[in-house]
């Protein structure tokens, strides 16, 4: 399917490398072009657009003289083919320049070589400053230099339409990443040494499929190579088999991971680690060390249903664990875009693109760890899939993802040429896929290479003047991130050290409680005879009546109401903070002492409870047939009445027995009830435990 442009054999030549995209731009487009065409009026010779800024018109300039157009003819073409909410006032200039931006750039995005052109670089950043200042009456931009920087925005909107430089999910994190050192605002210098750093990572995906790689791998037809660790020119990944260590090379392709040993002269027949099938694969960080101490934090565990035992690959280097956690990102990231293709069904075009998106997202994470240095503070942030699986709301961007990449397969089959595109899709933009980004990488003839550019289609619907599904779950989700951010920032605010401390925490909290509680129990205990009495009588009235099954409802009715209450009363004020009495200053050995304290108490609660387990297994198996007696007699008289007496009488006379037990007439009965209970219970023999003997392995001894 071809792009919404009607340039087309224009593509065709780009795409069959006759033709540049300097030849296209018409020379260097450098600073001193820029400020000339700014200078010109526009009563010169070049036609400008009145609705647009200056910026604006030297970017729209440019874009229309890539798709081979004058300025007022795309103006045109927008006029005919954007909806009629993208052509208001208020919002034509940026409309225009988006369409004029995305029709250029999805010329652009099928250039080969296109990353490494500088003059292509600075004319994505300047549409980027244009977006910011769209409209004629925008602030005027009168010099665009080194020093002009870029929100996100606009990066945000634009950077997406390239495939290779960003990915409608991960937009965000990858600005956020880009411009963590400069204050949100992202500069042309750090910009370009991003691209250029991109450029060099896909170039060496490319660069490191060898003919010998090949041999010894056995790539599939459909692979991607992806990475490799461990060569000549890095330290060795060391895999842990029990207490033995064996040194290595490591590649990751987008359907598995391989091992290969390091032998004398070469390496040893490679262990295949497929993440393409549904293994219930599991891969997280682990502790390794010399023969099987687990004291150096730079490992990654593997493990499936086809692994018998996991598999331990450590990344030895001298400082920090950069690289453990960038081969854990990545190895996670394959196995989560084929579980996406499992779960949603993906085939074909669709499928191809779902891995292309991994691919690329692995380049774009290597190319930003290169440009500072130093990997993000959380790589999976920057991999479409990884981001999706842990974001608020990720998995519906992932089901409108799929939804994007389904309908791809059934355009496929539809659309046939431009003017069929238009009279399915007109208004819509639609910019290059993935696939075709990665399709040179593979290790495929130039033929079939070809072949598979001439088959893909575009992914990724824009659309001028609203947001598409997508779009929309992304931006939802963000907004639940940030949230979530804001509650784990006071989260954080209110962590403290030491059990004293956090003691007297939640002491402070519980104070509503205790005091419902005491007052429970004052009246259970009838310390005030009048208060008792009432609440006594207005219990029996409540189950008497059969409004029992209404008083949870009526507590959590009361408690929505003073909730709601205290919203409108505080009136966006903020939350009174909680006081906390300081607790008595404990030494060390004081706190180790209550420490010690308070884990005696836990084992002797644990005990307890063992205790009562033990004795009630006694009593089933009647281990004192007397008393066995008495509790079966006592629950088949319990059974009867279940069945003779109404519920409504059960539960009445169980809360007066209950309410009146420490009624001072009742008090010393019911304590020499409680004894004589007590007394029997404590007659029951528990039943006896034996610990067994640990069995040796002999295997290991």
């Amino acid at each position: 399917m071809a792009v919404l442009t009607r340039g087309k054999s224009m593509l065709d030549s780009l795409v069959a490398g006759e033709t540049t995209l300097k030849e296209i731009l018409g020379g260097k487009y450098n600073s001193s072009e820029k400020q000339a065409e700014l200078e010109r009026s526009p009563s010169g010779t070049r036609k400008w657009i009145k609705e647009l800024s200056s910026l604006a018109n030297v970017v729209v300039g440019h874009c229309a003289r890539i798709l081979l157009l004058h300025p007022e003819e795309l103006q045109r073409h927008f006029e005919e083919e954007a909806p009629a909410s993208a052509k208001h006032p208020s919002r034509y200039a940026l409309h225009l320049l988006e369409y004029s931006c995305f029709r250029a750039l999805s010329v652009q995005a099928q250039v080969t070589d296109h990353l490494s052109d500088k003059d292509f670089r600075r004319l994505t950043f300047d549409m980027m400053l244009a977006w910011e200042a769209p409209g004629a009456t925008s602030r005027p931009v009168l010099k665009v230099d080194v020093e002009s920087t870029v929100g996100p925005e606009a990066f945000a909107r634009l950077a997406p339409a390239l495939p290779t430089v960003a990915d409608a999910v991960t937009v965000h994190s990858q600005f956020e990443a880009l411009t963590a050192s400069t204050g949100g605002r992202l500069p042309f210098p750090i910009y370009d040494k991003y691209i250029e750093k991109l450029d060099k990572s896909i170039k060496a995906i490319k660069n490191q499929v060898t003919p010998a790689l090949l041999k010894a791998l056995q790539l599939g037809k459909d692979e991607t190579l992806i990475d490799i660790d461990g060569t000549a020119t890095t330290q060795p990944v060391l895999q842990h088999v029990g207490v033995s260590t064996w040194p290595g090379r490591l590649t990751l392709t987008d359907h598995a991971f391989y091992f290969e040993a390091t032998s004398v002269i070469s390496y040893d027949k490679p262990k295949k680690f497929d993440l393409s099938a549904d293994l219930k694969h599991m891969v997280k960080p682990d502790l390794t060390g010399p023969w099987g101490a687990r004291l150096f934090d730079k490992a990654v565990m593997y493990k499936s249903t086809a692994t018998v035992e996991p598999v331990v690959l450590e990344f030895p280097e001298l400082t920090g664990r950069t690289r453990r956690d960038y081969w854990l990102a990545t190895i996670r990231e394959v196995m989560l875009v084929h579980q996406f293709i499992r779960t949603y069904q993906l085939e074909g075009v669709g499928k191809s693109e779902a891995l292309a998106k991994a691919v690329l997202g692995i380049a774009r994470l290597r190319a930003t760890r290169d440009t500072f240095q130093v990997l993000p503070p959380k790589p999976e942030s920057l991999l479409t899939y990884s981001l999706g699986a842990e974001m608020p709301g990720g998995d519906l961007i992932l089901a409108e993802l799929a939804n994007s990449l389904r309908s791809t397969g059934r355009v496929e089959g539809q659309v046939r040429d431009e003017s069929d595109l238009d009279r399915h899709h007109g208004g819509k933009i639609y910019i290059s896929p993935a696939a075709a980004a990665v399709a040179s990488l593979r290790p495929s003839t130039p033929k079939s290479a070809e072949k598979m550019k001439e088959s893909s289609v575009p992914i990724g619907e824009i659309l001028i003047g609203e947001s598409t599904a997508l779009e929309r779950a992304i931006l939802q989700s963000r907004d639940n991130s940030k949230k979530a951010l804001l509650a784990q920032a006071t989260i954080d605010g209110v962590k403290v050290e030491g059990i004293d401390t956090n003691a007297a925490v939640m002491k402070e909290l519980l104070i509503p409680l205790s005091a419902v509680t005491a007052w429970v129990q004052a009246v259970y205990a009838w310390e005030d005879p009048a208060k008792s009495l009432t609440f006594c009588v207005i219990g029996c009235y409540i189950i008497f009546k059969g409004w029992l099954a209404f008083v949870l409802p009526s507590l959590l009715v009361f408690m929505a109401a003073y909730m709601a209450s205290n919203r409108y009363m505080r009136d966006g004020a903020a939350i009174k903070e909680v006081l906390v009495p300081p607790p008595p200053k404990q030494n060390a050995v004081e706190q180790l002492l209550a420490l010690q304290q308070g884990l005696s108490q836990l084992e002797a609660l644990i005990q307890a409870g063992n205790i009562f387990l033990l004795k009630t297994r006694a009593l089933v198996l009647s281990a004192v047939p007397e008393a066995t007696k008495q509790v079966v007699i006592l629950l088949v008289a319990v059974a009867a009445a279940l069945l003779v007496l109404p519920t409504r009488w059960l539960v009445l006379i169980t809360f007066i027995n209950v309410f009146t037990s420490e009624m001072p007439i009742r008090s010393e009965s019911t304590r020499r009830f409680l004894r004589r209970i007590n007394e029997w219970w404590v007659g029951i023999p528990v039943v006896p435990v034996r610990f067994l003997k640990p069995e040796l392995d002999s295997g290991n001894k």
